[in-house]
């Protein structure tokens, strides 16, 4: 671009060229060279700093240890959600007063799951301070740490249980407790009262005591005399729960077929309106034997009737002093509301029940049948015992 001056004279203007100076041209070797690099700007004293150097590191630090975290809890987490070692249906007892310490130790070592760590650690994060319980587990094959976890929380052990049929005397209950297995511990020296214990199916888990199965007996055996005394009939000649549970006893023992306990109970309740004497044969038997029981091979005898003990009621009038078994619900409930009936007599008669009497005369004609058919079962067994090959 040009300009003209006052006189007329053209000049150039100043342009970038002429800002620069004059170009210089360079040889290839100068273009190639490469140009100086500038000095990196000095560091401040903050950042020489000790300090920071040191929170740098600290930092570095806790970034890899939360990573590393992290990864160990994450392969935690796993190993405790997948399948456990345990390749069949195994029991694992955890005892009264075992810690978490204890019971994860046991099951790394019966090998039902794979680090004791991992589980101790995961049990006290999900329980949140809650405890595992006592008892005895089937744990299922393949099972993980955590469903092992839920199980020994839930408490819900294996279950076993002890029956005491009804009729049973409290020396008969007392040695079946004792012969249980699995129970643990004493029973009292001193046998409760005849006909206090509650015949039942008792459940219960390894390491219950003995002496608790028995406090449930009696508890429950009370609690139902009770119930079922307040609803018996306004009428009964009976006064006291006691005499109520000793005639129960009676008719528990005299037949095993609960249709028939009202009748059987109707009889005895006649016989103690008329002063009559209730000729029972389990109380005989309870005379001689106690709370052992009869041996079963050993018949009663005629002289047995006439032998005298507090309990036969062959020989005495009323009820015997106590009970002479432990009589159930059924028979219980029989005596409370018995059948309406004038029957005075009963006697089996060969199909497992009874028949009634109203009358001597009828009575002696059913004992004659029942004798019929006791002969004829004696004469077919003495057959086939004959006709047995040696």
């Amino acid at each position: 671009m040009s300009e003209t001056n006052d006189s007329g004279e053209t000049q150039f203007g100043r342009g970038d060229n002429a800002a620069r100076g004059p170009i210089i041209p360079k040889s290839a070797s100068e273009a190639l060279r490469p140009e100086k690099v500038p000095q990196p700007p000095r560091r401040s004293r903050k950042a020489r700093s000790q300090v920071v150097i040191f929170l740098n590191f600290v930092m570095t630090v806790l970034v890899f240890v939360t990573i590393a975290a992290v990864g160990v809890f994450y392969y935690g987490l796993k190993s405790f959600q997948e399948p456990g070692p345990l390749v069949a249906n195994s029991n694992f007892i955890v005892r009264n007063g075992a810690g978490l310490n204890e019971i994860a130790a046991s099951l790394e070592r019966n090998d039902i799951i794979t680090d004791s760590r991992v589980f101790r650690v995961l049990t006290r994060i999900y329980l949140d301070g809650e405890t595992l319980k006592a008892g005895e587990y089937e744990i299922k094959a393949g099972a993980s740490m955590h469903d092992i976890m839920d199980l020994l929380h839930s408490g819900k052990s294996i279950l076993y249980s002890v029956s005491v049929p009804e009729g049973l005397t409290v020396k008969q209950i007392f040695k079946r407790l004792a012969d249980d297995p699995v129970l643990e511990g004493d029973l009292p020296g001193d046998l409760p009262a005849e006909g206090s214990l509650m015949p039942d199916t008792y459940k219960f888990s390894r390491g219950t005591k003995r002496a608790d199965i028995l406090q449930q007996m009696l508890a429950a055996q009370q609690a139902l005399i009770d119930q079922i005394w307040e609803k018996r009939d306004a009428d009964l000649p009976i006064a006291t729960r006691e005499e109520f549970v000793t005639l129960a006893s009676i008719v528990e023992k005299e037949t095993g077929r609960a249709d028939e306990r009202p009748r059987v109970a109707s009889v005895f309740l006649n016989r103690l309106e008329k002063g009559m004497r209730l000729q029972s044969d389990p109380t005989i038997v309870y005379g001689i034997f106690g709370g052992d029981g009869k041996p079963s091979e050993r018949p009663i005898y005629q002289s047995d009737l006439e032998k005298r003990t507090p309990y036969n009621t062959y020989v005495i009038n009323g009820l015997p002093p106590t009970p002479i078994a432990n009589p159930g619900r059924a028979a219980l409930e029989a005596v409370a509301s018995p059948s309406r009936t004038a029957d005075l007599y009963f006697v089996a008669d060969g199909t497992g029940g009874h028949a009634f009497a109203e009358t001597l005369d009828e009575h002696n004609q059913n004992v004659r049948r029942w004798r019929k058919i006791e002969a004829e079962k004696a004469a077919e067994a003495a057959r086939q015992a004959q006709e047995a090959p040696q």
